[in-house]
C-alpha cells in the first residue's frame, strides 16, 4: 500500500506548519525514524513552508499509519486538535495527490515552479539515506513526468499570476529585453524590493534605491549590489532610469508630471516604465499621458493579475487529465508489480525442471552432434515458454484491473510455488 499523511496551506495555519516545518528538516534523522516503523518498506518526505508530507510503502495496516501519524505529530508538536490538520491518503488517492502537489495543481500559486525542484530534492535525499525502493523510485519519476507533461502540454504558467511578476512581464514587452537596463526603486518597502527582485533575475542592472531614510535606501540597495540616494536626489535619479518603482508611504505623490517631464528631457533613452504599487499612489496618474512614458498603478497590475488566474485554471482542467493519465499508467504499474515475485518464482521452478530434464537425457544425447543438442534444447525451452505464456499473461492482465491476490495465489498453489 502506499500512504500519503501531511498537511498544507489549505488544511493548517501558518503557526502549525512552521511548528511542522522546522520539526522536519533534518532529513538524515527522520527518513531513518520513519523506516524503523514496523511495516514501513519505504518512504520519503517533502517539506517547504506550504506544506509537510510523508510517503511510504507500508503493508496494509492500521497500526502502521496510526505510528506514522504520530512520530509526524510528535515532530511537530500537534496538539490532538491539531491532528485535524492532516490528511491521509491511500493508494490511488495518495498518488494522485503526489502527481497534483509536482504538476503545481496544488500550490498556493497554481502554475509555479519551485515546488518541482523541492520534490527532486526531497527525492535525492531519500535516495541517499537508501529509503526508497522499486515502487516509491517508479512513483517519483512518473510524479516528475506528469509535471514535465503539464508544464509542456498546457499553459498553466504561461501567464504571471502576481503583482510582482505581472510587472516584469509588463517590462519585458515594453523593452524586449531588461538587459543593461537601469532600476530606480523608491522606498524600501517589501512589494518594491520583491519586483526588483525579479527584474534583477530577469537582466535588469544597476539599481539605484531612493528612500526618505538613508539607512533604509542603503539596506535594500546592498541586497541588489546597488547605491543608494535620498530622496532629494530624485530629480537626478529619475532623469537616468529606465524602470522605476515606486511604493512609499508618502500621503501625496512624490513623482509629479512636471518632474518626469524635466527628466525626459535629460534622457537619451526616451522610453520610461512607472510602476506605481504605493497606496495612496506615489506618481501623478497625469504622467502617464506624458509620450514614451508607460505608468502602471497597482490596480492596473492586479486586473492583469485576477486575468491570468483565469486563464491558469482553464489550463488546469487539461492538467488534471494529464496527471489522471499518469495515475492509471502507475496504478497499473503497480497492480502487475503484484504479479512479479510468482511470475520470476514459476519461471525458475520451469527453467529449473528443464535443466533437471536434460541432465537425466545427457546418457543418449551423448552420440549427439552439438547442433543436434542445441535444438532439443532449443525446443523443450519453446514448449515450457508456450506452456508459461497464458498464465504469466493472465497474471498480467488481471493484476492490472484488479487485485492480483487471489490469481497470485491460485497460480502459486496450481504450480506449488511455495514447495
Amino acid at each position: 500500500m502506499i500512504i500519503l499523511i501531511g498537511l498544507n496551506h489549505k488544511t493548517a495555519p501558518l503557526a502549525v506548519r512552521e511548528r511542522l516545518f522546522a520539526g522536519c528538516e533534518d532529513a538524515k534523522t527522520l527518513l531513518p525514524e520513519f523506516l524503523a516503523i514496523e511495516g514501513v518498506a519505504e518512504t520519503l518526505f517533502l517539506a517547504t513552508c506550504n506544506r509537510v508530507e510523508v510517503i511510504a510503502v507500508i503493508e496494509d495496516n492500521p497500526e502502521t499509519i496510526d505510528k506514522l501519524k504520530t512520530t509526524l505529530m510528535k515532530k511537530g508538536g500537534l496538539t490532538d486538535g491539531e491532528a485535524s490538520c492532516l490528511y491521509i491518503y491511500r493508494d490511488d488517492k495518495a498518488i494522485k495527490h503526489l502527481f497534483r502537489v509536482t504538476s503545481s495543481l496544488d500550490s498556493l500559486v497554481m502554475g509555479e515552479t519551485q515546488i518541482l525542484g523541492q520534490a527532486k530534492d526531497a527525492y535525492r535525499q531519500a535516495l541517499a539515506q537508501n529509503a526508497t525502493g522499486v515502487a516509491l523510485n517508479r512513483l517519483m519519476h512518473r510524479a516528475f513526468r506528469a509535471a514535465k507533461r503539464v508544464r509542456t502540454e498546457t499553459g498553466i504558467a504561461a501567464n504571471p499570476v502576481s503583482v510582482s511578476f505581472a510587472a516584469v512581464e509588463l517590462a519585458k514587452k515594453i523593452f524586449g529585453t531588461l538587459t543593461g537596463k537601469k532600476i530606480l526603486i523608491v522606498g524600501a518597502g517589501e512589494m518594491a524590493e520583491l519586483t526588483g527582485t525579479h527584474l534583477v533575475g530577469n537582466g535588469a542592472e544597476e539599481i539605484t534605491v531612493a528612500n526618505r531614510s538613508q539607512a533604509q535606501a542603503a539596506a535594500l540597495a546592498e541586497k541588489f549590489h546597488g547605491r543608494a540616494v535620498g530622496l532629494e536626489a530624485l530629480d537626478d535619479a529619475l532623469a537616468h532610469a529606465d524602470i522605476v518603482i515606486s511604493s512609499t508611504g508618502a500621503p501625496s505623490y512624490i513623482i509629479t508630471e512636471d518632474m518626469l517631464r524635466q527628466a525626459l528631457r535629460k534622457r537619451k533613452n526616451p522610453l520610461l516604465f512607472l510602476i506605481d504599487i504605493a497606496v495612496p499612489r506615489d506618481i501623478d496618474p497625469a504622467a502617464g499621458e506624458i509620450e514614451n512614458v508607460y505608468l502602471y498603478n497597482i490596480d492596473n497590475l492586479q486586473d492583469i493579475v485576477d486575468e491570468n488566474v483565469k486563464m491558469r485554471r482553464r489550463e488546469a482542467l487539461k492538467a488534471e487529465k494529464i496527471v489522471d493519465e499518469e495515475v492509471a499508467q502507475y496504478s497499473n504499474w503497480l497492480k502487475e508489480l503484484e504479479a512479479v515475485p510468482t511470475i520470476v518464482s514459476l519461471r525458475t521452478k520451469a527453467e529449473k525442471i528443464v535443466r533437471t530434464e536434460l541432465e537425466k537425457a545427457q546418457g543418449w544425447m551423448t552420440g549427439m552432434e552439438n547442433g543436434d543438442r542445441e535444438k532439443i534444447e532449443a525446443l523443450v525451452q519453446g514448449i515450457v515458454n508456450k506452456i508459461l505464456h497464458a498464465p504469466v499473461a493472465v497474471m498480467k492482465e488481471e493484476s492490472a484491473e484488479f487485485s492480483a491476490q487471489d490469481i497470485v495465489a491460485a497460480a502459486r498453489q496450481l504450480f506449488r510455488l511455495d514447495e
